[in-house]
């Protein structure tokens, strides 16, 4: 069977990561790149850097990675859809709930695979978090809090910190407990200067009740990407830039000082750090991508749940102005 033929536009900071991998994904071949703007960072090899969408289809790909600012990718991604090109872009799927249901629609529709680059998903921690939730490891999840924390990216202009980073957690949140949001209330700040909001601080609630926290900002000057599982028998922490998953398991031992029973509540248990394999997120979502332009069983963002994100960051954003 001959290699399918992948495209992609975009050459940026996380366009030359994209070309890296699809450049030496097996049953992949990396036919033709595009960026107007050239390519900054040397990775189109021997390709010729195309100038436009236009050119790319043209080139006769199979399926596309979309790497281009956000406030592209409703008219990028509809060409590629009305051209009949399976897609994924890069999170969040556009900038309003508008054009990201224009953009699941229009996939759907032409019967083509629609995927969104949601990479946090594909985490080792946070993949064997939920094949042991699935497995009833942790009984009844109770709240999923998460810490998202750096210094401002200079790159990111065109949306804020709830539709750059918040939106990984909002995937995470709904994917590792496989509820939907129902509810969410924020707290934003500007304090950056910037048109966008550069602070968050959410709360919300799943469809089972399940209590969720996100904290995330662009001001911090260290970096954390940290989700805690709590739930009837202990809770897991996800260090997504480890690729670590710690179980901290409820304690079995009976407290003989009643004060200090009645205190602690829970009593503390085993912790156990696991021993997991931990590939690279990134190769993850190309293979799961790929598995499913062949129509083989696979785990991709759909497009229809990268529109429940972007209408959840919404919530956010708007019950911050209230």
């Amino acid at each position: 069977m001959a290699n399918l033929k992948a495209g992609l536009i975009g050459l940026g900071m996380m366009g030359r990561h994209h070309a890296r991998v699809l450049g030496s994904l097996e049953g992949v071949d990396l036919v033709a790149v595009a960026d107007p703007a050239g390519d900054p960072h040397g990775v189109a090899g021997n390709r010729e850097v195309l100038k436009s969408i236009d050119e790319l289809i043209a080139s006769g790909i199979d399926y596309c990675m979309v790497a281009v600012p956000t406030i592209y990718h409703e008219e990028v991604g509809l060409k590629l859809a009305n051209a009949g090109v399976h897609t994924i872009i890069e999170k969040p799927l556009a900038p309003d709930v508008e054009s990201a249901t224009r953009l699941a629609e229009a996939f759907e529709n032409a019967g083509l695979v629609g995927a969104v680059g949601h990479i946090e998903r594909y985490n080792p921690s946070l993949q064997e978090a939920r094949r042991r939730i699935e497995a009833g490891d942790l009984g009844r999840v109770f709240q999923v809090t998460t810490r998202r924390q750096n210094g401002f990216p200079a790159r990111i202009a065109d949306v804020g910190v709830v539709k750059d980073l918040a939106t990984h957690d909002i995937d995470l949140t709904a994917w590792v407990t496989q509820q939907e949001f129902v509810w969410v209330q924020a707290r934003t700040a500007h304090r950056a200067g910037r048109d966008h909001e550069d602070l968050v601080s959410a709360v919300g609630q799943l469809a089972d009740g399940t209590v969720t926290n996100h904290l995330v900002n662009w001001l911090s000057p260290f970096k954390e990407r940290v989700t805690v599982i709590t739930g009837e028998r202990g809770a897991y922490v996800c260090d997504t830039l480890t690729a670590d998953l710690t179980f901290y398991a409820n304690g079995t031992q009976v407290e003989a000082w009643e004060d200090v029973a009645n205190f602690r509540g829970v009593s503390e248990g085993d912790v156990i750090r696991y021993a997991i394999a931990k590939p690279e997120p990134l190769k993850l979502e190309h293979e799961n991508f790929r598995d499913a332009v062949l129509g083989k069983p696979s785990d991709i963002v759909t497009m229809r749940q990268g529109l429940n994100t972007v209408k959840v960051a919404d919530w956010m954003i708007e019950s911050a102005k209230a």
